[in-house]
């Protein structure tokens, strides 16, 4: 067995030791630099560039300004494409924009043979803008009289869409009923992965080649395609190793561009990088979403209706746009299930940088504001959280009409039970209610529900190839990319183990390029191990049922009476070894008379979901005269199903974690409201946590495999991050009585809602 082990990743030693290339790595150091100019202003219409200065600067090889770049419009968001328009992304961005929606919107370029004659090329770029007035607030953007962004979207208003079941307003009549009605924030948030945004391009035997750090290398090459409308197969994507993503490179951010600049000085190599400050103001953001929760119960708890609103900041441009807030909206009736429910969201427009996806694609607000919510019903009515948790979540044989997925084991009562016995949450819960003086202590869980890979929303699909080498070893190729969360070492496994050869002799190439490797969507839906392992495993039992038959020719044996062991080709009826698969390999390929080189290649449609499953404890530590908060222990547990390599899965979950304890107590990205400017975009001013602000990250697993999956597995990549702010939100309630219902909950925060509550 291959699967279930904790195997050590192949790159792992190069990536230590700092000899893996990644995307600036490749690009021959004599290629042209271009730079960007941003807009200085937050919404406005350019009226001119004067470029005469920037031109008579060393180096400087070409300006191109919004009035150079072509009308034509294309979108950027990750999405599989369709072939039906009205369900096709938004085509809303230009290359360069000359309608200028947020304050550093793309409105130059400058193509210079260095960077110091790049950048000064910029600063030296006079423009004269129309100014506009400009809404940062979605709720605000929808009123009657808001600057509009997009003539062709009333009222600011992306998307509107509504869920109902039963009848809400009849259900209320029930006499009796307790009423809880709350708001919850979260804020905008960005990525902050250690490789910044990085591409390169060039002009080749009449095609685009583009190099790119990027999680989505078939539909990225798509989109450069229809920015430079140009047939897609002229367009050649390569995506070599990343040094990270989390949903910022599920979109095309500066490839476009970068492809479209180097048409324009004859096809020579241009570079294009963003700085870190760049990766914050103009790449994509976690969107900010304001939810209204009212909830009317019996008094034992019982949900009988619910209503939800939520508004959704997408920012200038659509990019992901509603499906974001869409998805978060959808596990409002599921998590816990009731007779009758209202819910509408809003995706909105307004003038900061463009909402995309972020790991958790609308969860984390989604479960910040229902089990903040959650908890505030369990207060309001004096229950035991766990316990009204147990009684109304998600029930075994819970099934959903729409994806066709069914909870199959008791997953969170699972969870539950590992967690709470953890942290001892029961004994901590009831001792640390009623406290006095500065320091106190508290412990809150929280749930998560997640949906693995994207089928039936849009096209669910994996391609794999496998190639014999001589020696009997497998190169393995799919279309899903490896972005540091150990996803090729994944692929290895369930290759190994369904081929039955040794891990080591599992060679993947991880390095995508659209000319070469067969067609997959890319990183994103915690779909890797799920999506790709359908095609993984489609594909090694073709390919191995093929070398059964072509070790006929040799060993005179029916294909049915061998098998593939540690390598070998066996006979199963006395387990006696046939052959080498190093030794059938090399025979075949030099056979004079039957010669082939031993290959196999699959598509797999996939037209299954499945649910995934979790919880967070922690317990915190709240200084009330410093308003501080200290998580003292935390715990995630996760149904994931099969676990494929545990040590990997533990790290996967821990870095989840790392990154709620952020969003719970520290990140918020800052806007100036008079003029629209991001003022913390740097990793000195927005306060990400460190290994320092936290604990021992402990991870459990339940492991109920999944009956719809190759190998057992569902989604894990995404769901740690989900419920941790949650729980650490509610801790700090069990601390002090205090319910924020806003994150991060900083100091600047506490202290308002310590003051409120009488504690200051």
């Amino acid at each position: 067995m291959v699967v279930g082990k904790s195997i050590i990743r192949p790159d792992s030693l190069d990536k230590a030791a700092g000899r893996t290339k990644y995307t600036d790595d490749l690009c021959d150091r004599n290629a042209l630099v271009a730079k960007i100019c941003h807009s200085t202003v937050t919404h406005a219409l350019v009226k001119s560039i004067d470029t005469s200065e920037a031109e008579k600067i060393p180096g400087v090889v070409k300006i191109l300004t919004c009035f150079d770049a072509p009308e034509r419009t294309f979108p950027t968001a990750g999405h599989p494409w369709s072939t039906e328009p009205e369900h096709q992304d938004i085509s809303d961005r230009h290359v360069l924009e000359k309608h200028v929606r947020y304050y550093g919107d793309d409105v130059a370029a400058v193509i210079a043979e260095t960077e110091v004659a790049a950048v000064q090329a910029v600063r030296a770029l006079k423009v004269e803008y129309e100014e506009l007035p400009f809404v940062l607030d979605p709720q605000e953007a929808m009123k009657e009289g808001a600057p509009l962004l997009h003539e062709e979207f009333p009222g600011n208003v992306l998307k509107h869409t509504e869920i109902h079941k039963g009848n809400v307003e009849e259900a209320i009549k029930e006499p009796g009923l307790i009423c809880v009605d709350g708001w919850y924030e979260t804020p905008t948030v960005q990525h902050c992965h250690i490789e910044n945004a990085t591409c390169f391009a060039w002009e080749e035997g009449g095609r685009v080649h583009v190099t790119s750090s990027t999680q989505i290398p078939h539909i990225t090459r798509r989109c450069i395609a229809q920015a430079l409308g140009v047939p897609w197969g002229q367009v050649r994507l390569v995506k070599p190793y990343i040094g990270g993503g989390f949903g910022n490179k599920q979109d095309a951010l500066y490839e476009p561009l970068c492809a479209w600049l180097t048409t324009q000085v004859g096809g020579r190599l241009v570079r294009l990088e963003c700085q870190r400050e760049e990766t914050f103001a103009n790449c994509r953001v976690r969107h900010a979403i304001r939810y209204h929760i009212t909830s009317w119960l019996r008094p034992d708890g019982t949900l009988v209706a619910r209503k939800a609103d939520c508004w959704s900041n997408q920012g200038a441009y659509a990019s992901h746009g509603h499906s974001i807030c869409a998805k978060g909206m959808g596990s409002i009736p599921q998590l816990y299930p009731c007779e009758n429910i209202d819910v509408r969201g809003w995706t909105v427009f307004t003038n900061i940088q463009v909402g995309g996806a972020m790991r958790g694609y609308g969860m984390p607000q989604a479960v910040f504001a229902m089990e903040s919510h959650t908890e505030d019903i369990v207060q309001r009515l004096g229950l035991d959280p766990l316990a009204y948790r147990r009684a109304h979540l998600m029930q075994k044989g819970y099934f959903d009409p729409f994806s066709k997925n069914e909870l199959y084991a008791d997953s969170f009562n699972q969870t539950l039970d590992v967690g709470s016995e953890y942290i001892d949450f029961e004994r901590k819960y009831k001792e640390y209610q009623h406290q006095t003086g500065d320091i106190r202590r508290g412990v809150g869980v929280a749930v998560l529900w997640y949906n693995t890979a994207v089928w039936p929303i849009s096209l669910e699909t994996s391609a794999c190839r496998m190639v014999m080498n001589q020696d009997g070893s497998i190169q393995l190729q799919v279309g899903e990319t490896e972005i540091g969360q150990g996803a090729d070492t994944a692929f290895a496994q369930m290759a190994a183990e369904t081929l039955g050869i040794p891990f080591e002799m599992v060679h993947v190439v991880s390095c995508q390029d659209t000319d070469v490797t067969p067609y997959g969507t890319g990183a994103y839906a915690s779909r890797q191990t799920y999506a790709a392992g359908m095609a993984i495993r489609g594909c090694a039992e073709e390919f191995k049922r093929h070398i059964l038959e072509v070790a006929y020719r040799y060993t005179r044996m029916q294909p049915y009476l061998m098998d593939i062991q540690d390598a070998k080709i066996i006979r199963t009826t006395d387990g006696r070894v046939l052959m080498g698969l190093g030794e059938l390999a090399t025979t075949v390929l030099y056979d004079l008379d039957h010669n082939e080189h031993l290959t196999m290649e699959k598509s797999t449609q996939i037209k299954t979901n499945a649910y995934s499953f979790g919880c967070c404890f922690a317990e915190v530590e709240v200084d009330i005269p410093m308003c501080q908060v200290k998580v003292l222990d935390i715990i995630n547990v996760h149904d994931a199903g099969r676990i494929v390599n545990p040590a990997l899965a533990r790290a996967q979950v821990q870095g989840g974690m790392s990154m709620g304890i952020g969003y719970a107590l520290a990140e918020k990205m800052l806007y100036d409201p008079k003029t629209g400017r991001l003022l913390n975009g740097n990793l000195l001013d927005y306060k990400l946590s460190t290994f320092m602000d936290h604990p021992n990250l402990e991870v459990r697993f339940v492991e109920n495999s999944e009956p719809t999956s190759a190998y057992g597995t569902k989604a894990l990549g995404e769901p740690p991050v989900v419920p941790v702010a949650p729980a650490i939100r509610n801790a700090i309630l069990n601390a002090t009585g205090v319910a924020c219902h806003e994150i991060p909950m900083r100091p600047h925060l506490l202290y308002q809602e310590f003051t409120r509550k009488g504690l200051i």
